[in-house]
């Protein structure tokens, strides 16, 4: 298997970019489009567990826009093979430290699309 392989290196990264491009802009179509639309996608939040695209996209949807403003560090995309990725991110809200994962794969029919994803903050101390 190879890693990193330029070009989907590159198409992960512009997804990776466009996600943070979405949410800071609150653009929820954009978001919701982003992740698999099926039942066994998943996102952990910090403070919600959401199990399938519907819990995602009810969400995002109800989501305040305010306070979303991040700066990150640290992001470390890895493609594997041609169809599968993950990008890991580390960011700075408000002066706290955050982690955000997320395993990509394309899909034949909807090209790169988020399966599973994490954040969380580090505790404060």
């Amino acid at each position: 298997m190879q890693i990193d392989i330029p070009e989907v290196h590159a198409e992960v990264t512009a997804c990776f970019a466009e996600y943070e491009r979405a949410l800071m802009a609150n653009d929820v179509d954009v978001l919701q489009d982003l992740f698999r639309r099926d039942a066994r996608t998943l996102r952990y939040g910090v403070g919600e567990n959401l199990y399938g695209w519907e819990q995602i996209a009810a969400f995002r949807a109800g989501r305040p826009a305010a306070g979303l403003a991040r700066s990150l560090q640290r992001t470390i995309i890895t493609t594997y093979g041609r169809d599968f990725a993950t990008a890991n991110t580390e960011f700075v809200r408000d002066g706290r430290i955050g982690r955000q994962s997320q395993s990509w794969v394309r899909f034949p029919d909807a090209g790169w699309r988020i399966v599973a994803a994490h954040v969380s903050m580090m505790p404060q101390g």
